[in-house]
C-alpha cells in the first residue's frame, strides 16, 4: 500500500503544470487597430521622415502606382523614379526620388529607402519644361550617340514619372493667378 502511495505521488510530480491546475479562462479583448501608418523615408544622408505618423503614402512602384495605408499587407516594392506623396492630417508632401525600396511591416510602418530625393517645392516648373524641352532635341538626333541615349533616359524618366504633369498642373496654376491678378 505504501509503495502504491509513493507511485502516486511521483505521478502527480511529474505531470505537466497544465494538467495539476484548474484551468482559468479569461476574456482577451483585441487592441484598436491604429489608423495611422507610421513612415520612415531615409536618403543616405538624411532622414526625411523618421517614423512619422501618417495618413496615406503614394508610391511609383514597379508593379504599378500604390496608395498605402495603415493596415497594409506586408510588402516589398522596388521603386521607379518618380513621385511619392505623403498624406498627413493637416495637407500633402510629395517629393522626387531617383527610385529605390519601400518594405511594408505587418506592425503598420513603412520604410522607404532611396539614393537620391528631393522635395518637390524644390523644382522650378520652368527648368524642368526647359530640360525636358532640351532632351527632346538631343533626342531627336543634335548629339553623340552618349549624349542621344542620355536623353533618351532622361524623357523616359520623366514621362513615367508625374514630373510632367506636375509641370503642366503648375504652369495651370500659374496662368490661373496671373489672370486673376488682372
Amino acid at each position: 500500500m505504501s509503495s502504491l502511495r509513493v507511485a502516486r505521488t511521483a505521478l502527480r510530480a511529474a505531470r505537466p503544470a497544465a494538467f495539476r491546475a484548474p484551468i482559468v479562462q479569461r476574456r482577451g479583448y483585441a487592441e484598436a487597430a491604429s489608423d495611422k501608418l507610421k513612415l520612415s523615408l531615409s536618403l543616405p544622408h538624411q532622414a526625411i521622415y523618421k517614423s512619422s505618423d501618417v495618413v496615406q503614402v503614394n508610391i511609383p512602384a514597379e508593379s504599378g502606382e500604390m496608395g498605402v495605408l495603415a493596415n497594409h499587407v506586408p510588402t516589398i516594392e522596388q521603386l521607379k523614379p518618380g513621385l511619392i506623396e505623403v498624406v498627413e492630417e493637416q495637407g500633402s508632401k510629395s517629393f522626387f526620388l531617383s527610385g529605390g525600396f519601400a518594405v511594408v511591416q505587418p506592425d503598420s510602418q513603412l520604410s522607404i529607402n532611396a539614393v537620391e530625393g528631393y522635395p518637390l517645392e524644390d523644382f522650378s516648373a520652368d527648368a524642368v519644361r526647359n530640360q525636358i524641352a532640351e532632351a527632346q532635341k538631343i533626342a531627336s538626333g543634335s548629339g553623340s550617340e552618349q549624349d542621344i541615349a542620355e536623353a533618351k533616359i532622361e524623357l523616359e524618366v520623366n514621362s513615367r514619372s508625374s514630373i510632367q504633369s506636375w509641370v503642366h498642373t503648375n504652369s495651370a496654376r500659374r496662368s490661373l493667378r496671373a489672370s486673376s491678378l488682372c
